[in-house]
Order: C-alpha cells, then sequence, then structure tokens
C-alpha cells in the first residue's frame, strides 16, 4: 500500500504526495475578488509542503456566496487574481485547486467574527434553495428555485469551471456538502419539492449529476475533477452514508476522480460525534463499494495518523484545514517525522533535514 509520500496519480495530473489543503472559507474579500490575504494564506502552504492547494469555496453566482465577503468566480474579471495566485502555487511546487460552490439557503450571512444570522440589506440578498425554508431561525427564508433557474445555476457552474480553466486551476471540486445548494437537493430533509428533482432518490441526485456534467464537459479530461459531500446529515430520516455510497457511484460514472468525504451541515441541530478521524469511516467504505478514489477529512492532527489513513487503505489521501492554519509547513514536518526526505524550497534549505534537496 503507499504511504503518505507517495504519489497520488489522477487522470493526467501526479501529485508529489497524499496531503491536500481543504478549502477553507477566509471571509476577506470585496465583490468576489482575491487580494493579497488569499495569496500569502494560499502560498503559504504551497511553500510549506502540501501537494494539492484549494482556494476557499468560490461562489459561481453572487448570490452563491455565504457571505458578501467570499470568494466568487462568477465573472471574468474573477480570474486575473485567481490565475496570480496560481502561478506562485505552481513555482512553489504544488498544485492548484478551487472549490466550486453555492450556498444555497445559507447564504447572505455575516461572517464568522461578526455575529450570526443575516445579513442586514442592502449588502445581503435573499438566498435561494429547493424550497423556501430557511436553515435556522435566525437565517433569511430563501426563494424556492423554479426549473428555469435550476437550469440557470447548473450553467453557472459550467461557466464557473470555464473560469476555473483560464485561472490555471489543475483540479476543480464541487461543493456537495455542508447544508449548501447541492447538498440540500439531495437531503430529504431540505428537499420538499415534488417535481422532478424532489422526492425520489433519482430525483434528489439529479441537480447534483447535472452540476457534474455541465462541469465535466468544460473541465478537460486530462484534469481531475474532485467532489467533496457530506455522507450523513448526522439526524435519523435524513441523508445517509447507504444514499452517499450510492451517489459515489453514480459520480465515478459521470466523470468525478475523488470524493471528498465530510459530513453534515444541513440540520442546525444535528448532534455530530466528533472525535478524531471521525470522518474517515465514511472515507474507507465509500472507497471499498464503489472503487472511486476517496479523501479523508476531519480532525486529522498527526503524521502518524495521517499516515495510517493511506497506508491502511481507508483514503487514497487526506485534506487537511485547522491543522495547516496552525503550522502552513505541516507536511515538511510530517515528513521528517516519518523518516521521508522530500523536496524544500531553496530558500528554507537551511532548516531542512540533511541530505534534502532543494524543489
Amino acid at each position: 500500500m503507499p504511504h503518505l509520500f507517495d504519489p497520488l496519480p489522477l487522470r493526467g495530473l501526479t501529485l508529489a504526495n497524499r496531503i491536500v489543503v481543504s478549502p477553507m472559507c477566509q471571509y476577506s474579500s470585496v465583490d468576489g475578488f482575491a487580494n493579497d490575504w488569499h495569496f500569502v494564506h494560499l502560498g503559504s502552504r504551497a511553500v510549506g509542503g502540501a501537494a494539492l492547494v484549494f482556494t476557499e469555496a468560490n461562489a459561481v453566482t453572487a448570490d452563491g456566496r455565504i457571505s458578501p465577503e467570499d470568494l466568487g468566480i462568477w465573472k471574468d474579471e474573477h480570474v486575473a487574481e485567481l490565475h496570480r495566485i496560481v502561478g506562485f502555487v505552481h513555482k512553489a511546487g504544488a498544485r492548484a485547486g478551487t472549490q466550486l460552490a453555492h450556498a444555497g439557503r445559507k447564504g447572505s450571512t455575516k461572517r464568522p467574527w461578526s455575529g450570526q444570522g443575516r445579513v442586514d440589506l442592502p449588502e445581503g440578498w435573499k438566498p435561494v434553495a429547493p424550497t423556501d425554508e430557511p436553515f435556522a431561525d435566525n437565517y433569511p427564508i430563501p426563494h424556492a428555485l423554479t426549473i428555469d433557474e435550476i437550469g440557470g445555476v447548473v450553467k453557472a457552474f459550467g461557466d464557473a469551471a470555464r473560469r476555473a480553466l483560464d485561472a490555471g486551476f489543475d483540479v476543480v471540486e464541487i461543493h456537495g456538502a455542508h447544508g449548501y445548494l447541492v447538498h440540500e437537493f439531495l437531503s430529504p430533509l431540505s428537499n420538499h419539492r415534488t417535481d422532478a428533482y424532489g422526492g425520489t432518490f433519482d430525483n434528489r441526485a439529479r441537480f447534483c449529476l447535472e452540476v457534474v456534467d455541465t462541469v465535466r464537459r468544460v473541465w478537460p479530461d486530462s484534469r481531475p475533477l474532485f467532489m467533496r459531500i457530506s455522507c450523513t446529515d448526522w439526524v435519523e430520516g435524513g441523508w445517509d452514508l447507504d444514499q452517499a455510497v450510492e451517489l459515489a457511484r453514480r459520480l465515478k460514472s459521470h466523470g468525478v476522480d475523488l470524493v471528498d468525504c465530510s459530513s453534515g451541515g444541513n440540520v442546525a441541530t444535528a448532534s455530530v460525534a466528533i472525535g478524531p478521524g471521525y470522518q474517515v469511516p465514511f472515507a474507507e467504505r465509500i472507497r471499498r463499494e464503489t472503487g472511486v478514489a476517496t479523501g479523508a477529512v476531519g480532525l486529522i492532527t498527526t503524521s502518524s495518523q495521517a499516515d495510517e489513513i493511506v497506508s491502511s487503505g481507508r483514503a487514497d489521501c487526506v485534506f487537511l484545514a485547522r491543522e495547516l492554519l496552525r503550522d502552513p509547513c505541516w507536511p515538511l514536518r510530517a515528513a521528517r517525522e516519518l523518516g521521508h526526505l522530500v523536496p524544500w524550497p531553496p530558500q528554507y534549505l537551511r532548516a531542512a533535514p540533511p541530505g534534502s534537496q532543494s524543489r
């Protein structure tokens, strides 16, 4: 079995190791534009040795943002700053990815350090969703999408994928987790439609698969397509792992190369059994039963833990978030702890283990 620092081939791309910087919202954009904060945040993780560096959730429409400070890719003008960041990530020896997202009914909310709840108009907007039920009492009431409007959102994902290609990204990931729009369609707890997009599993999965097909038509065959899903709502009668396995099977047949296995986010009152590596069993089962590559995410903090997940075949790679906020050079430290020599930035070689080579 491979270990944490073995390469990971995916279509025409080979990642240098199995460590991925998970998408992490920074709530630092103006009108969706990337800026120096994003450049430094993402560039430093590339310098630190991660194989693949994802931007935060990148909104495909203006009303698809979580907050007014979210990153956006809904207009061509957003491409230039993203291209600048991608160029530096590549120079630092990593691959660059972006997560295409629509917040659905959880949009138009305040960034975390500004409190919770709706953004006051005119800065805020009316979010959209499968139905007109809000996420929670302090969230805005969404507009229920019409069939034509659903088609418009699907098209927006395809247009965003084209912009991601123009920006030079190596990987795109569709965000289908955490109670955002794709997840809202998937879960019977948030999708009470009675038309072709609601009711049965096939109908609830329709929007998701239409988005995947639209993105895959734009995204080159040589480049991998990921999808993040919530594998359970953590609520009885909601979206669960059995349905996630079936969805992953279909995602594979529609051209998705890796399923990024997260959970929760769709029910405000859900009780989540959090602990070290608590979502790894989701990645393990989906990988085993569908044959699609998976990524494990969630309270993965130590080098030995990450290496065990990969070397035991429980997932093909690990997505790290908070631990990489604490230590952008976690991959370089993990390699040293596990006894692997990996390339270092030449500017940092004076701190590298003996025998290390520059990138």
